[in-house]
């Protein structure tokens, strides 16, 4: 209020900051606005409305930017080329960072130096919340050079630090909303999950002028970082959305199923599914015939709380299916072996597929739910290239590290090392089977020319003779006779989804003691 002398009180400075806020949701300027439409995407503000809960974004660091004077009068004003802020998503809070490309292609920023505030990422840190990233970033620009005046040593770990620390204590999501190079392109990757818009987003460390000067050959955007690189074959991004309100949902949906942070319990949701409901066409899902195949989403679906199956990674080392369900209402991971694929056998891209889905149910106190079907690791040359057996290494190092309570179900076959990768001998563990499954250290059809080889190759008839050899382990193959010697409990399948539910709500009081920070690091 004004004082009784006439004088304006701070009426003025207030004024300013509303100036401010104007020109700061100006972003880059009309042009910039309009080019980023004619590409097809949102503007950084559009994306954040499009995200959080309408009228829950409070941004910070709302005034940072570059501003022009004449004396002490503000003349124009280029914002930072980020917007940060806290909002809920669902209900819940998080902290989101999101580039905006009118500004300077979403490059470097302003500030720094004696008393910055907090960057998004520390603040998710301190606040123990979920942290959200937009990227539409080029990363930085030789223009940077010209502004300072010199050039610098290289040291972005300072900030990246934080964001490898976020990984263990917060839930982590990126999406890749245009193209996205240097270190935001790592930011990308620096996460639990993300996600990318169809044929607006790119991802890689230098885009095709830098490809140019350093191999010397001409490529497009898509082309080198497109989603059906990142998607299928690299397996650096998740998930692959057709429009930008799809990535939103997508990362709404993934932070749904896991707790604020390491510290607490996941959020359990309301269910109205039956855990008693039995589904029967589970019993006739196993082929007797093994050259059959079965569809493993119709398995996953049947035995879940309806509706609630969030896939990830779905076009990259399709020979497993993982991802997050809930059980009862409680959340839960799962994964599957996919006999569409390789037969379901574990290739490199499917081990690295399971050992993130075993991390971050471990991180975040989910417990893991396995539906067995396991060949064994990919035999082959392709996979002797791709370096199968140090592979099969780390994902036996990260199942008989991780703590979470485990349960598997063996709907078929369970063989070799990477059967033993659905199995742990520690902590809250409990293994059921369905009468279609068989084990083994190998095959009988594949392991008996090797185990027999002298007796196959002696017979009149070899091919006979190891036919007869055949049957008579077959006939000592029945899962029923391994019940009866080790007390392997087998399951009706239609028994299934009860036995899952009451696993998933015993398995909330060990989750509980689990709380805080993961004793190994979590690794992307």
């Amino acid at each position: 209020m004004a004082e009784a002398d006439g004088t304006a009180g701070w009426r003025p400075e207030v004024a300013q900051i509303d100036l401010r806020r104007k020109l700061r949701a100006q972003m880059g300027g009309a042009e910039g606005i309009e080019r980023q439409h004619r590409r097809g995407k949102l503007t950084v503000r559009e994306r954040i409305d499009g995200l959080v809960d309408a009228g829950s974004f409070r941004e910070f660091h709302s005034l940072a930017g570059s501003g022009s004077y004449q004396g002490n009068t503000l003349k124009s004003f280029v914002p930072r080329g980020s917007v940060e802020g806290m909002a809920r998503l669902g209900g819940r809070k998080a902290v989101l960072s999101a580039g905006d490309f009118t500004v300077r292609g979403g490059s470097g920023g302003s500030g720094g130096g004696l008393g910055n505030e907090l960057a998004s990422n520390q603040r998710a840190r301190e606040w123990k919340l979920p942290y959200v990233r937009l990227l539409d970033a080029a990363g930085g620009s030789v223009k940077s050079f010209e502004d300072i005046g010199r050039t610098y040593l290289p040291d972005g770990n300072g900030w990246t630090q934080i964001d490898v620390d976020l990984l263990s204590k917060v839930p982590v999501v990126s999406a890749v909303m245009g193209s996205v190079a240097g270190l935001p392109a790592i930011n990308a990757c620096l996460a639990h999950f993300n996600v990318m818009v169809k044929d607006t987003s790119q991802l890689f460390p230098g885009g095709p002028p830098v490809v140019k000067a350093a191999l010397g050959y001409d490529i497009t955007k898509e082309e080198l970082g497109g989603p059906h690189i990142h998607t299928r074959i690299s397996g650096s991004v998740d998930n692959l959305a057709h429009t930008e309100e799809e990535a939103f949902d997508m990362i709404r949906r993934f932070l749904g199923y896991l707790p604020a942070n390491v510290w607490e319990m996941a959020p359990r949701g309301a269910t109205d599914d039956d855990p008693e409901r039995r589904e029967e066409a589970l019993v006739d899902l196993m082929p007797r015939d093994r050259r059959k195949i079965y569809k493993v989403h119709s398995l996953i679906d049947a035995v879940v709380d309806t509706g609630s199956f969030f896939e990830i990674a779905p076009r990259h080392g399709r020979a497993r299916v993982t991802g997050l369900a809930r059980l009862g209402g409680y959340p839960v991971g799962i994964m599957a072996n996919n006999p569409r694929h390789y037969g379901g056998s574990t290739d490199v891209a499917a081990g690295g597929k399971v050992m993130r889905l075993l991390q971050l149910c471990d991180l975040f106190h989910l417990p893991i739910v396995s539906l067995a079907d396991e060949p064994g690791f990919m035999v082959g040359l392709e996979s002797e290239k791709q370096g199968i057996e140090r592979a099969g290494a780390q994902l036996v190092s990260v199942t008989c590290q991780s703590r979470m309570p485990w349960i598997t179900i063996v709907i078929g076959r369970l063989f070799g090392v990477a059967g033993q990768c659905h199995h742990r001998p520690t902590g809250m563990f409990r293994r059921y089977a369905w009468p279609s499954a068989t084990w083994g250290s190998m095959h009988i059809a594949g392991g008996t020319s090797a185990a027999y080889r002298r007796e196959i190759d002696n017979a009149e008839d070899p091919d006979a003779k190891r036919q007869e050899i055949e049957q008579r382990l077959n006939a000592i193959a029945s899962p029923f006779r391994t019940a009866e010697a080790t007390g392997q409990d087998i399951i009706d399948p239609r028994e299934t989804r009860s036995v899952l539910c009451e696993f998933a709500e015993d398995a909330q009081r060990v989750l509980r003691t689990q709380l805080g920070e993961p004793p190994i690091p979590y690794r992307p």
